[in-house]
């Protein structure tokens, strides 16, 4: 299995971004220090009708859905494969700031992840 493993931030709001390669899907894991599965999104290119589809389970009390749905589903209609993202970012009194610092930081991370897919990285 090959992976890219990448990190940005720092201190509460530092965010790790783990993707392996399963045969031609990916498995996206997006955490913070508090690692844990708060929600999983499973994406799927339907290259007939050249479109993503992407199902969800939110674990209850979780808000993770926020970060692995529209990421699984970027991830799918980009990759054109299969995607499995499993997010699990907490903060304790977390703050709006510190929201948007996140956010930013994952999607750059996707971003960067996606650079280096089609880069042939992985």
């Amino acid at each position: 299995m090959k992976t890219i493993e990448l990190t940005k931030g720092s201190g509460r709001t530092k965010v790790t971004l783990i993707c392996d390669r399963m045969g031609t899907g990916l498995v996206v894991r997006i955490f913070n220090e508090a690692e844990h599965i708060g929600a999983v999104a499973v994406g799927e290119y339907d290259h007939a009708h050249e479109r993503a589809s992407c199902s969800l389970i939110n674990r209850l009390g979780h808000k993770d859905d926020v970060i692995a749905l529209p990421v699984a589903h970027r991830i799918a209609r980009k990759t054109k494969n299969p995607v499995c993202v499993i997010a699990g970012v907490h903060l304790d009194n977390i703050t709006p700031s510190e929201i948007s610092v996140l956010t930013y930081g994952y999607e750059k991370l996707v971003d960067e992840m996606l650079g280096m897919l089609e880069a042939g990285v992985i």
